[in-house]
């Protein structure tokens, strides 16, 4: 196993997310217990040493199994990860109350890491309230020991990061990012590193294989990589993609079956970053993936719109719901977004296109991404 120096600590590269469990009829409320105790064992064994769980993995029972597989181990054999989860705003004047109930369901007595879970447009200005105390809430738990590293997670844009980073930064010690070589560019990753730089705060890795996008390609772009490292399979480029950024400390792993985690397990046991051309290659094809509307973000668009709709923030939300298939970032996003702003305010105008440089059609882009969101 590959280990990262945080701190003081040694974790391990490879972490063991718990929100995509091994299930029992594809129930994701149904944990198979004896199928993810078999799994925790072997990562163990294996070097393992970092577990990341959340209040509302597996409709709330991630944390109940977790905590009663690591109950078999020693604390101090490993790092447990848990969330406050304000991806639901009627949880912030909760955060005592489901603090001390993560701890109960995790039969732990304080928690390794602990993250604001999911910094989004959402729930930003939430988080900042100072009405909630969650800040000043989570800050005494750590001055008590029952947090022992303080961090936060984040889907939303670079610029809500910045807002956040603003007010609490000099206490973040992670930060834990959507990370993988199509978000590179896709999702502004490369920007939200740059960030995190600027305040000294390392990379956690989350959708290392975007749900499982980048563990099969299509035969041509499998082809490329087979060219450059015959023996690597496909799900480990994801991973070795990863190990190139020095930021990255913790890749989290949703593992869903003993299959999957020996093979994660055998790409970490050493590290093989990407050279130049290995890099030229992947960054190409995660191009090549992405086929959105070309929106470059000048804004001539949106002083022509009679709605007062930010259309380049629209066609990048798009572009992510296309893409994903559906997914939650979009329609998270959107919760922030007056409903006289949102795509289905477009009035069909086309005043936007007549001063697009881009010539996209934009009038059928909204109209195509309202129903999207409708059904």
């Amino acid at each position: 196993m590959v280990y990262k120096q945080f701190q003081d600590l040694q974790l391990s590269a490879l972490g063991m997310g718990a929100m995509r469990l091994p299930v029992i009829d594809k129930n994701d409320e149904k944990i198979d217990e004896e199928a993810t105790a078999k799994m925790v064992k072997y990562a163990i064994e294996e070097g393992i040493n970092y577990f990341d769980t959340a209040w509302g993995y597996h409709g709330g029972h991630s944390e109940l199994v977790m905590g009663k597989v690591l109950s078999e181990y020693p604390r101090e054999s490993f790092y447990l990860a848990s969330k406050f989860p304000g991806y639901d705003l009627a949880n912030m004047p909760k955060v005592e109350e489901i603090f001390e109930k993560q701890l109960e369901k995790c039969r732990v007595s304080y928690f390794d890491f602990y993250l604001f879970h999911n910094v989004c447009e959402m729930n930003i200005n939430e988080y900042l309230d100072e009405k909630y105390g969650i800040f000043e809430y989570l800050m005494k738990q750590k001055e008590d020991g029952r947090i022992r590293h303080l961090g936060f997670s984040a889907h939303g844009s670079v610029e809500v990061m910045r807002r956040f980073l603003e007010a609490y930064g000099k206490h973040m010690e992670f930060c834990q990012i959507q990370l993988n070589y199509v978000d590179w560019k896709f999702q502004e990753a490369d920007a939200k590193v740059e960030l995190l730089k600027e305040y000294g705060i390392p990379v956690w890795v989350m959708e290392p294989l975007r749900g499982g996008t980048l563990a099969s390609l299509s035969e041509e772009n499998t082809e490329k990589l087979k060219a450059l490292r015959p023996e690597e399979k496909t799900p480990a480029w994801a991973f070795r993609y990863l190990q190139t950024i020095p930021e990255v400390v913790v890749t989290l792993s949703g593992m869903s079956n003993y299959e999957q985690l020996e093979e994660n397990l055998h790409t970490f046991e050493n590290e093989k970053p990407l050279d130049p051309k290995e890099m030229e290659t992947i960054l190409g094809i995660a191009d090549s993936m992405v086929n959105g509307v070309p929106c470059t973000s000048c804004h001539y668009c949106t002083s022509h719109c009679p709605q007062g709709i930010d259309i380049p923030s629209m066609l990048k939300l798009y572009n992510e719901h296309s893409f994903t298939g559906g997914g939650f970032i979009a329609p998270m996003a959107l919760m922030a977004v007056p409903e006289d702003k949102q795509p289905s305010a477009c009035v069909g105008c086309r005043s936007c296109e007549a001063v697009c440089p881009q010539q996209i059609k934009i009038s059928e882009v909204l109209e195509d991404f309202s129903g999207m969101l409708k059904g």
